[in-house]
């Protein structure tokens, strides 16, 4: 029997609604991470602005002031050697070598968002001939239990206007790995393979993969 593989793709973005930052992991059935890619996008980022939104408070993640202070940690994390910086093609040279050698399942933590995003940056993640939403599978899977819910309720892991229990990577890799883990850094690499990967392998140890693309329709 074949092993199967899947590629979690994450993506940080521009206010042009371009892609600034691409990370992915290649995992097998058990969760073990075979591959990974990440780098900023030639380009694309230091030539647009990091998306914020300017209508938030300066305490919010997305604000225009967290913007600035995310260029920065990309910038030191280029001086020191954590990142390079990939042009759309290199990164689409990866995706098909990755797609020769592993044949991965295409996923992504609301993969509609990361594909459109790709899309726009000349990065085209159609060649995977496989595909499913992993946050609609985390819902389905995790989202509906009574412990993840009351773990949210506990912790403070709550929606901001209706108070109900967030679906966010950030939240449901918490709710598998312990209270401890840290807040989610929003670099596409370290969110594909710290909190992505996390969640995915914990709905896999449950479903087959037949079911996993299921739930993620």
């Amino acid at each position: 029997m074949s092993k199967h593989y899947y590629i979690i793709v994450d993506t940080e973005t521009t206010r042009r609604d371009t892609v600034a930052d691409f990370g992915a992991v290649v995992v097998d059935r058990k969760g073990k991470i075979v591959d990974q890619f990440g780098a900023l996008v030639l380009g694309h980022f230091g030539k647009f602005a990091l998306f914020s939104d300017p209508s938030l408070d300066s305490s919010e993640f997305w604000s225009d002031q967290s913007a600035q202070r995310r260029q920065k940690n990309y910038e030191a994390m280029l001086e020191a050697g954590q990142r390079s910086i990939s042009s759309p093609a290199l990164i689409q040279q990866w995706l098909w070598a990755t797609n020769a050698r592993y044949a991965p399942v295409l996923t992504a933590y609301q993969l509609s968002f990361d594909f459109g995003k790709c899309e726009k940056t000349r990065i085209n993640l159609g060649i995977f001939s496989e595909r499913f939403c992993l946050m609609k599978a985390a819902k389905k899977s995790i989202g509906v239990l009574a412990d993840y819910q009351d773990f949210c309720y506990d912790n403070d892991l709550l929606t901001k206007k209706l108070r109900k229990p967030q679906m966010t990577a950030d939240a449901m890799a918490k709710y598998i790995v312990g209270e401890g883990l840290a807040d989610e850094p929003h670099t596409a690499l370290e969110d594909a393979r710290d909190y992505e990967a996390v969640i995915l392998n914990y709905i896999l140890r449950n479903v087959t993969r037949k079911q996993l693309l299921e739930l993620g329709q």
